[in-house]
């Protein structure tokens, strides 16, 4: 079965001191190990670069450069990389019109966009109520994989 992985499971599971750390790292593995196949988007490398990469005092991490290109080639090694195309755009069109969708919301669009046209249902992630709206789509709690 493949699962997208929502962005803040992967900024999580790098942040030692955040309280959710061994949540997200527990989720990944249990998944691992019954086989899922971990997917990514482009969308979900480009947030994870820009808030590993933002400086703290604007809710950052203010890591590196090369310390978030070894990030980044982990998840690259480790997950497949499910790339964006013409059906993704032409799936996010119909959805933000239909949803009416606003805002920062249109990433969270955009991922369901790129689940949908890579026949993906479910997405692993700490924030369910951000897809709720979208049918077919099915959120796992990271607390129960």
């Amino acid at each position: 079965m493949r699962i997208l992985v929502d962005t803040n499971i992967l900024l999580r599971a790098i942040q030692n001191q955040n309280p959710l750390c061994a949540v997200a790292r527990k989720a990944l593995k249990t998944l691992h190990r019954q086989n899922c196949q971990l997917c990514l988007t482009p969308q979900n490398v480009r947030e994870f670069w820009n808030v590993c990469t933002r400086p703290t005092d604007r809710n950052g991490l203010g890591i590196s450069v090369p310390g978030t290109e070894r990030h980044t080639r982990f998840l690259e090694r480790y997950f497949t990389v499910a790339p964006d195309s013409a059906l993704t755009y032409s799936t996010w069109r119909q959805l933000v019109a239909a949803h009416n969708v606003l805002g920062v919301k249109v990433h969270d669009a955009w991922l369901v966009a790129a689940m949908k046209s890579h026949g993906i249902s479910r997405i692993l992630t700490f924030n369910a109520s951000d897809f709720a709206r979208y049918d077919g789509i099915e959120c796992v709690d990271p607390q129960a994989p």
